[in-house]
């Protein structure tokens, strides 16, 4: 339980001073609302708020979303931006280790009447074709060049391999590959996990599900994405780097952590003037070798994400034609966007009336960048970035876009889904999968998965109320809701 201070700075915004620590380099910020508070203040998060503003070369607060919760190093849900040209660090903490476990949306023109009948058939099928579970193996097989080329390609790779088509690579973040991914950078170890699992969906939060438009908010920024009307047919993916970006963050923390000495709260690199109170922020300068290692092995990783999410976009869209082609459905799935929500990125905001080149550290935190922004495609400048919230299973999901007050506030943050409140351990401990599949499925929900322990560790009173979360995202004005999506069938591993 959290017992040092907090301040209310207004109806969505908390702070814990900087005078709370004298190592604190700036305040720390949480995005929350008082109904919300107590589950945030029940565990280690705020500590870890507090942990990362100690971190050198802050550009500003240790800022926190409405979905937070403890983490590794970070909090999930945290954010924090250093400056390059003043002493600024890259602590893998702050990304995680499912390196770019992030969210694509695609839409169609398919009614929910019209899929209803089928639902079970279709989920079925998607589980048929996209492997899941938790050290599940793709459909198909890379040679280790072809993995090198998927680490500096990403989504491209998969696109000019017949997965997908051009059109889907202007809707993502990045075009689904980021420069300076270095596969040198990336051990054999991680190497050799990551060839048997590219196109797989893996396991825990992991999910891919058939939806429904419950709520449109906006119209016009709807239209703008395809969507129109209530009751359209929507597929959200959601998952990560796999076994490849988990080993690819335990590599380089371990490297990191032998510069380091020190115990308790105190740890003091023996190489860079850095000294941090938690081992699990071990950092290095920006411009140090051993920070351009570990940004080029991390952005291997991401790219191997974002071409794992558009093989598993292939083998939906091809579950799609199987089992509602034959009824004389237009079965196209168009893609909205694909988003990361744990990287470190490279970006220029204003700081202190001047633009700076900083290093955005998002841990279950997702981009949202507001209208006119050169990084977002052009069909979307006039209405920001699409930002995609993913819900606990069985309850609502979001599509919201970025604002121009998260530009200045958060540096183009927002939250990534409804944040946990209960451990896997206590979900598992607390929740029965044959009633929670049961229930679901009185409500028309159809789960699909391959772990019924899974099924119980997701549990959706194991997370936070995602309305809430949005409420706070919305009304503090770091992303703007615009559609309100709920699921039909549900595919976990």
């Amino acid at each position: 339980m959290w017992q040092g201070p907090i301040e209310k700075l207004d109806e969505y915004r908390y702070r814990i001073p900087r005078n709370y620590r004298e190592d604190m380099k700036e305040d720390g910020i949480l995005y929350s609302s008082d109904r919300m508070l107590d589950a945030v203040l029940s565990d280690n998060a705020c500590e870890q708020i507090v942990n990362v503003a100690t971190l050198p070369g802050l550009a500003g607060p240790s800022m926190a979303m409405p979905d937070i919760h403890w983490g590794y190093g970070f909090p999930i849900g945290g954010v924090a931006a250093t400056m390059f040209d003043e002493g600024g660090v890259i602590s893998p903490g702050g990304v995680g280790f499912d390196i770019n476990c992030g969210v694509r949306l695609l839409v169609s023109e398919m009614m929910d009447h019209e899929v209803e009948p089928f639902i079970r058939r279709l989920a079925d099928e998607i589980f048929k074709n996209v492997p899941s579970g938790v050290g599940s193996k793709a459909r198909i097989r890379v040679d280790p060049s072809q993995l090198n080329d998927i680490l500096e390609r990403g989504a491209g790779w998969a696109v000019d391999e017949g997965f997908g088509y051009p059109e889907d690579l202007r809707r993502m973040e990045e075009e689904g590959a980021i420069e300076g991914a270095l596969p040198e950078e990336v051990s054999d170890r991680a190497k050799k996990r990551g060839l048997p699992q590219v196109g797989s969906l893996g396991g825990g939060n992991h999910f891919i599900e058939v939806q429904r438009v419950d709520e449109i908010y906006d119209t016009a920024a709807a239209k703008v994405m395809g969507v129109r009307k209530k009751g359209q047919i929507m597929v959200m993916i959601h998952t990560g780097s796999r076994g490849l970006g988990y080993q690819v963050c335990q590599d380089k923390v371990r490297d990191l952590e032998g510069l380091y000495e020190g115990h308790g709260t105190g740890f003091r690199s023996r190489k860079f003037d850095i000294t941090i109170p938690d081992r699990q922020l071990v950092s290095a300068p920006l411009e140090s070798r051993e920070a351009q290692s570990y940004l080029g092995a991390m952005r291997c990783a991401a790219n191997y994400a974002w071409a794992n999410r558009q093989l598993i976009t292939h083998w939906t869209r091809r579950s799609f034609e199987a089992v509602l082609g034959e009824a004389g459905l237009d079965t196209d799935l168009r893609m909205i966007y694909d988003i990361a929500h744990n990287i470190a990125k490279e970006e220029v905001h204003t700081v202190g009336g001047r633009e700076k080149k900083l290093m955005v550290h998002r841990k279950g935190a997702t981009r949202s960048f507001g209208p006119d922004h050169p990084d977002i495609p052009d069909e979307y400048q006039s209405i920001g970035q699409p930002v995609l919230i993913p819900g606990d299973m069985g309850t609502a999901s979001y599509l919201l876009v970025g604002t121009e007050k998260a530009m200045g506030a958060t540096f183009g943050s927002t939250c990534h889904g409804a944040g946990r409140v209960l451990s896997r351990t206590k979900a598992t401990r607390n929740f029965d999968p044959e009633k929670i599949i049961s229930s679901l499925g009185k409500k028309g929900i159809y789960v699909r998965a391959t772990s019924k322990r899974v099924v119980a560790e997701e549990a959706p009173d194991a997370y936070k109320n995602i309305d809430e979360v949005i409420e706070v995202a919305d009304g503090s004005g770091i992303s703007r809701k615009v559609v309100r999506m709920t699921p039909l069938a549900v595919v976990k591993g």
